[in-house]
């Protein structure tokens, strides 16, 4: 007996040491699973237990550079279902899907899946009031509206081209909506909530929110007024001449800075899903290209000048109206040539045959590296999407004929934006700058600027010397040659005028040609630069000093001013011919009596009561039309 109660009592006493240090280790574990890991298992917990609603961040707005709004973003609703809480998936989807334009097993499906969280895209994303108002009244459990916004264009077709647009995700898709998406993008933010494993809310239990935030802003280098002023001119020249192309683009010569840039055909960004793609994704000023004409030899003269291989006043070359080289000749556009001339009434006259002696004096090495520097056949680098490079010769195949032809702009092709790039760099003392249309990016939260992009010059292409020249020698054009309907009375008008041949299938096309200018002003000080093309005109001269000459001379009559150009004194005086409109500045007839009041230039229109000149319209020193109307106001 005393052996089995040894026994038994030896067995108690193993279960009671094992059966405690079983407790013990149950008791250190939970005190760990309470203590140390409870942070830890709670987030767990919560992880699997949490669900969550998307709250869409807006995008940063696009600015002009005065800070006027280019884009908004509408605030709009999606739909969005947790199939958890959807007791009749079949009935819910019968209710909603004809709101959606759906197809009812669509949505059935949709909402069935077994996820958190579905969004019904893409018929759910964004929709409008009259469908959120009535997906609202059916108050369906698990069908929930949440908080989105839709990016909205108020210029429409004016900077459609330039701005693009983004995708139903707000993603840019176009323009520089796609270029600086990344920056425009905002970071979305959520409600958070938890949910039990049959779709119901946990009681007591608060949801929290994570705010989503905006994208930065763009603030650009375009100035809306300007864009307003050579939006008008293209819309008045779609009009009056019907073309298939138009381009204008404006920038500053100092910086390559953007002022304002266009084209047509164009589009409603905020419909763009109703157009041709190739309208949305070839932004012409950027990315078409074509031979320039004879706004090339701005180009050509330059190097000739800054070679010293011409004398702009002292040298001379005898235009007898063709040069033959290469079994090909090239002939003047004036039948039997312009005669002995100086070099500066070559670049004046666009005398075809005197490039071809620049082309030959020049030689292959020194004129193809200068059109390379230029950046003649590579991209600007402009921050806008879609550019081009044109075409330049390869040098294996540049002979003696495509020399010739390229010196005057023919036989190689130009975008818009690489042209007047080139012609800045011509007349700003021969700094080649990278364009750029972004000016700076900024907090959308506190407004505060965030980064500021810098011009970036290239290279010296010319010297400063050579540059004074050609300004003075492209005010000459204006003022005394091809030019002259871009003269603008107390400004320093600079340019050249192009009229290019369209080539189809390897040939040029009779009839259809590209009608351009480019210029600057003022000469003494570039301020601006201009560059506008029509590309098959109808019912007009096909010549580009004769129609588009004046639509320069209207865009910088408003630009100058705008920029606070001031007139000035010290111009070229305008040759006029008997063709030519004259333009006289008005006098000062202030404090005159009536019968003192002459002029064969004008005539006047009086006005008011009494003998003495109180007031006059135009101002003194305005320019008006020879034969026009001065309104004199009379009084005591």
């Amino acid at each position: 007996i005393k052996m089995i109660y040894a026994t038994a009592k030896k067995r108690i006493s193993i279960i009671v040491v094992i059966t405690s240090l079983l407790l013990l280790i149950i008791g250190i574990k939970l005190s760990y699973l309470t203590i140390y890991r409870n942070n830890i298992l709670s987030s767990l917990a919560t992880d699997l237990w949490q669900r969550s609603l998307p709250l869409t961040a807006s995008r940063g707005f696009i600015f002009d550079r005065n800070g006027t709004k280019l884009t908004y973003n509408e605030p709009v609703v999606s739909v969005v279902a947790i199939p958890f809480q959807i007791e009749d998936k079949s009935e819910t989807a019968k209710l909603i899907a004809p709101i959606l334009n759906m197809d009812t097993n669509v949505l059935e499906n949709k909402i069935s899946k077994n996820t958190s969280m579905v969004r019904i895209h893409p018929e759910g994303k964004k929709i409008n009031d009259e469908q959120a108002k009535a997906i609202s009244d059916l108050n369906l459990k698990g069908i929930y509206l949440v908080q989105d916004n839709k990016r909205t264009y108020p210029y429409k077709e004016q900077l459609a081209s330039l701005l693009g647009f983004v995708g139903i995700d707000n993603q840019g898709l176009a323009g520089l909506e796609y270029i600086y998406d990344s920056y425009l993008t905002g970071v979305d933010g959520q409600l958070n909530y938890l949910m039990d494993a049959k779709g119901g809310l946990f009681e007591n239990e608060t949801s929290t929110i994570v705010a989503p935030i905006q994208g930065l802003s763009l603030k650009l280098t375009l100035d809306l007024n300007i864009q307003g002023i050579l939006e008008r001119e293209i819309v008045n020249a779609q009009v009056k001449y019907n073309p298939k192309e138009i381009i204008g683009l404006i920038m500053n010569p100092k910086d390559g800075t953007i002022f304002a840039i266009g084209n047509r055909p164009t589009y409603d960004n905020n419909n763009y899903e109703a157009y041709d793609n190739k309208v949305y994704n070839q932004f012409l000023p950027v990315f078409s290209s074509f031979e320039p004409g004879s706004t090339f030899k701005a180009l050509s003269f330059a190097a000739a000048l800054n070679e010293n291989v011409i004398d702009m006043n002292n040298g001379y070359y005898y235009d007898k109206g063709y040069e033959k080289i290469g079994g090909a000749t090239i002939k003047s556009w004036k039948k039997g040539g312009h005669g002995l001339q100086t070099w500066l009434e070559v670049l004046q006259n666009s005398s075809n045959p005197g490039f071809v002696e620049i082309a030959r004096r020049l030689g292959k090495d020194r004129l193809y590296n200068y059109f390379k520097e230029f950046g003649i056949g590579e991209k600007t680098g402009v921050d806008i999407q879609g550019e081009g490079t044109g075409i330049m010769f390869n040098y294996d195949k540049y002979g003696i004929l495509e020399q010739a032809t390229s010196a005057f702009g023919q036989g190689l092709s130009t975008t818009p934006i690489q042209l007047l790039t080139a012609f800045c760099s011509v007349i700003n003392g021969g700094y080649l700058y990278q364009p750029r249309i972004a000016d700076s990016l900024i907090s959308s939260m506190s407004n505060e600027t965030i980064y500021t992009f810098k011009s970036v010059l290239k290279r010296q292409v010319i010297s400063e010397e050579t540059s004074a020249k050609m300004r003075h020698a492209l005010e000459c054009v204006v003022a005394y040659a091809t030019g002259k309907k871009a003269y603008l009375n107390g400004y320093r008008v600079g340019g050249k005028t192009g009229t290019a041949q369209i080539a189809e299938n390897g040939a040029y096309v009779d009839g259809k040609y590209v009608l351009s200018f480019i210029a600057a002003a003022p000469m003494n000080d570039p301020q601006v630069a201009v560059y506008f093309a029509i590309r098959e005109p109808k019912s007009t001269i096909q010549y580009g000093g004769t129609t588009v000459g004046p639509i320069i001379q209207n865009i910088l009559r408003d630009v100058l001013p705008y920029l606070n150009v001031s007139k000035q004194d010290g111009g070229l005086k305008k040759i006029y011919t008997w063709m030519d409109e004259k333009y006289h500045a008005v006098s000062n007839y202030i404090g005159l009596t009536k019968k003192e009041v002459k002029s064969t230039l004008y005539k006047f229109n009086f006005i008011g009561e009494g003998d003495k000149v109180i007031d006059q319209l135009p101002r003194v020193g305005e320019f008006v039309k020879e034969g026009s109307n001065v309104v004199i106001l009379l009084g005591e």
